[in-house]
């Protein structure tokens, strides 16, 4: 048998596997047992009881998180020259067209958001088999295909992130980093949370959240009580 290390016992020792905590334990919790030298990620991965094979049950948005997410994002901005200063302004690392197109085509996706107008969507559209399993393609649902990308990248810049349920019916997002303090970690995780509650499709029966876990880079998974969570 494997042998238990001391950061792990200690982290055991700390929290039980067979509990369910409410929102509020778990974002004190998940800070008491990380255990990783780097400012950990604080993820949240909720079961939803949909089908995403059928285009009505289908759940995918954006949610502006209070306290932002802790990261550095890195924007990039595909547009024309006349908005490229105000793509600027907003903050965006990069932004232009043709050559940023040709560099993707290439094989740099270097970013972690793209913005783009819907003039020039054509020319995006071509680099869907590069930027769709990467989660890069602008959609307009999430507010990445707009003419107010100033806005978009400021947005983006504070903390909007989007969202949507995988095959398995999973939605995962990270919502904070471990050197948040616990209420700010709640406020994130909760907003999602709730941006999820609302978001369910009439078309769903039965159970609707069926699991919440939290968990950091590296540390077990902590799991919520989905009942605590009222809209």
């Amino acid at each position: 048998m494997k042998k238990m290390t001391k950061n792990r016992k200690a982290v055991f020792g700390k929290h039980d596997l067979t509990k369910a905590y409410s929102l509020t334990d778990a974002c004190n919790l998940v800070k008491d047992i990380s255990t990783t030298k780097f400012d950990a990620s604080v993820d949240v991965c909720v079961r939803l009881g949909v089908d995403p094979r059928k285009a009505n049950q289908m759940v995918r948005g954006t949610v502006a998180l209070p306290h932002g997410t802790g990261k550095d994002v890195k924007v990039l901005v595909l547009c024309t020259p006349d908005k490229e200063q105000e793509a600027k302004d907003a903050g965006a690392d990069y932004y232009g067209l043709d050559d940023y197109i040709a560099k993707i085509k290439s094989g740099w996706t270097d970013v972690d958001v793209i913005v783009t107008m819907p003039s020039v969507m054509g020319k995006v559209g071509a680099l869907g088999r590069i930027l769709g399993p990467r989660g890069l393609m602008p959609n307009p649902k999430t507010g990445t295909v707009t003419m107010e990308v100033g806005k978009a990248v400021t947005e983006v810049k504070a903390g909007k992130i989007d969202f949507k349920v995988d095959k398995y019916g999973i939605v995962h997002s990270s919502v904070a980093k471990v050197s948040f303090e616990g209420d700010k970690i709640f406020d994130n995780a909760n907003e999602l949370l709730q941006t999820l509650i609302k978001m369910k499709p009439s078309s769903a029966k039965g159970t609707y959240i069926k699991s919440v876990y939290m968990t950091s880079t590296m540390s077990p998974g902590i799991l919520i009580d989905a009942k605590s969570l009222n809209a």
